[in-house]
């Protein structure tokens, strides 16, 4: 029988990320240090290949251990499972040993059914946003539960909107909500499915989708890429709802405790208010950055700015954190040791010596496998002309290539052996391959903390998000307000100023010299002490 693991609060077992994923443990983990972690339950990466392979004994332990850990969860919260007067809302989450950002399938407002949304609006007078909770889980179980094209549903919102003189699902009012439900659930009926009526339905339903998500091709080629083949699955973690989306004090969003393109000693915060996590990792949305969280909700980010400092304290390096406002007060939902470039992974080891945090042998650990080549800088010389576009510096780094707006035209270009840049208005997680073909990545929306930034950040990329004047027609071209550019003309990016220019701009390499020195000197002296051990 597989193990039910549960986080809440500092007393919290220790878990293994091998057991429980990544995820899991480090939500163990910030629960331990007594920060603000909703509570979950973890079903083991030991299930995942059980549940996918139609084991029967996997299937009754799956059910045995939901069983018992939506008994611990309706404990701890005070609240039950769909219930009409205190219901329970549940996210369900993917969690590998190692990070795979954006890979695998998260399945929010698990539990909305029609009596737990009059639930919600008992127990919080806002009958706006208990819709809300109602539509989003509709639209997730529409597209991440039953794979089905999102784009009937894009349009139907985009016409609701228009209809309703709006800019965005947060401006719908209760009557728009409501049709946009209905909408939901006809898109569902056509393609022949039904939504479970009871929420322990709903929920093994998407714990099943979650552990499925294992073998989706994106997920199959990340791992390839990142030389994780032989991770055996992932794990699931089911943890109480806390709502972005609540209202005007509520916000979803992602923080850095250090600028991981960079490197600087500085957070990197953003959020967007009134939303839910995947709204800001989606990159559809263009988020605000800390400074709004400070001037509406100044004690958040205050409390914010500390647990990214403990944090990293305490971990000893870097930290990616998603974090939940509901109401004015904050929640964390994940931590991980930040993804980064070359040039960051050295600025940074080279910061924690000096400030003590680390000493030169674990540096130069850390920096095992980085050669003097991937430090190289490109940059731009020669004298600049006018951008086409002006967006958000969010990989550094400087290329030129043609231009390609899908996946597939990506590929087919590369094939070429031309270098290709990726320009597209948001990009999901199954563009992965066309990352893999691009030298670089543009989109209208976005920001440093979306799946896109993270992505072209970890494979080296140059990235520029939220080019807000850019625009896309028919033919395969993007034009960046009134400047256009053609499938296969080249595009130069600037991902260190978050600029683009039309056409080919001449590149010169630059190296970090100072840091280098450091590192070489920490690289000699621990040679040096190993030398002098074999000698005694």
């Amino acid at each position: 029988m597989s193990d039910l693991h549960f986080i809440d609060g500092p007393a919290t077992e220790v878990l293994s990320p091998d057991r429980v994923g990544g995820k899991a443990a480090n939500l163990a983990f910030m629960a331990r240090l007594g920060l603000p972690v909703p509570p979950a339950f973890v079903l083991p990466v030991g299930l995942c290949a059980g549940i996918e392979t139609g084991k029967r004994r996997a299937s009754s332990e799956l059910r045995h251990l939901i069983d018992r850990g939506i008994e611990r969860l309706e404990a701890a919260t005070g609240r039950r499972f769909g219930d009409r007067r205190r219901p329970l809302l549940v996210s369900v989450r993917s969690g590998a040993a190692r990070s795979m950002p954006g890979m695998l399938d998260t399945v929010l407002d698990v539990g909305a059914t029609e009596e737990a949304v009059a639930g919600l609006v008992r127990i919080t007078g806002n009958p706006r946003f208990a819709r809300d909770c109602r539509r989003r889980f509709l639209e997730g179980w529409a597209q991440t539960v039953l794979g089905l094209d999102p784009g009937p549903l894009e349009r139907h919102l985009a016409e609701l909107l228009a209809a309703e003189g709006v800019a965005g699902e947060r401006h719908l009012d209760v009557r728009a909500l409501d049709v946009s439900i209905a909408a939901h659930l006809r898109h569902i009926e056509a393609a022949g499915h039904v939504v479970p009526a009871g929420p322990r339905d709903q929920l093994e339903i998407a714990v099943r989708r979650v552990f499925a998500s294992w073998n989706a091709p994106k997920a199959v080629s990340y791992r390839r890429m990142n030389g994780l083949e032989d991770l055996e699955g992932t794990a699931v973690t089911v943890q109480a709802m806390v709502y972005g989306n609540a209202d005007s004090r509520s916000a979803a969003g992602v923080a850095f405790s250090r600028d991981p393109s960079s490197g600087a000693a500085t957070p990197v915060v953003e959020l967007l208010f009134e939303a839910q996590g995947e709204d800001v990792v989606s990159g559809r949305r263009i988020p605000a950055d800390g400074s709004a969280l400070a001037a509406r909700l100044p004690q958040v980010s205050a409390e914010l700015a500390a647990a990214l400092a403990r944090l990293e304290r305490t971990a000893g390096d870097v930290q990616d954190v998603e974090f939940t406002v509901e109401s004015g007060r904050l929640w964390l939902l994940q931590t991980r040791t930040a993804k980064r470039t070359p040039r960051a992974a050295l600025h940074f080891a080279v910061a924690f010596v000096a400030e003590g945090v680390i000493d030169e042998k674990e540096a130069v650990s850390r920096l095992a496998g980085l050669d003097d080549a991937a430090l190289e800088e490109e940059v731009f010389v020669g004298d600049e002309p006018e951008p086409a576009g002006i967006g958000l510096a969010a990989s550094p780094g400087v290329a030129v290539g043609r231009l390609a707006t899908t996946s597939q035209m990506a590929e087919r270009l590369a094939a070429t052996g031309e270098p290709v840049v990726l320009v597209r208005p948001d990009t999901s997680t199954a563009d992965i391959d066309g990352f893999a073909a691009s030298c670089a990545v543009v989109t209208a929306s976005g920001g440093r903390t979306s799946h896109a930034a993270l992505v072209a950040r970890q494979m080296g990329l140059p990235c520029v998000v939220a080019c807000r004047s850019l625009r896309f027609d028919e033919d395969g071209g993007a034009d960046f307000g009134g400047i256009t550019i053609r499938e296969g003309d080249r595009l130069s990016v600037d991902g260190d100023r978050g600029l683009v220019f039309a056409g080919r701009r001449e590149t010169a390499v630059r190296r970090p010299e100072a840091e280098l020195a450091i590192w070489r000197g920490w690289k000699k002296s621990s040679g040096g002490r190993k030398d002098a051990r074999s000698a005694r």
